[in-house]
């Protein structure tokens, strides 16, 4: 969703009924947070992050993994 020229993601649905947070994202999150509405493998989101930033290889692996623990964090995916 894109508020005033900011992304973020609203957790929804019964798990997150008093869920009073939403989740800023950057134009990296933005770029995997889309990569994420097929399905993809950590592996093919590395590469494909490989493919569109300027980022080493150890920097884009720990970004992943931060990204997709706080969705699962959230309830955003399982």
């Amino acid at each position: 969703m894109d508020i005033a020229g900011q992304h973020i993601i609203v957790p929804l649905g019964a798990k997150n009924v008093n869920f009073n947070k939403m989740i800023s994202l950057n134009n990296s999150g933005v770029f995997l947070w889309r990569q994420l509405q097929t399905e993809n493998t950590e592996a093919e989101l590395l590469e494909a992050m490989l493919n569109v930033y300027d980022v080493d290889e150890e920097t884009a692996v720990q970004d992943i993994k931060s990204f997709i623990k706080k969705l699962i964090e959230t309830g955003i995916i399982e």
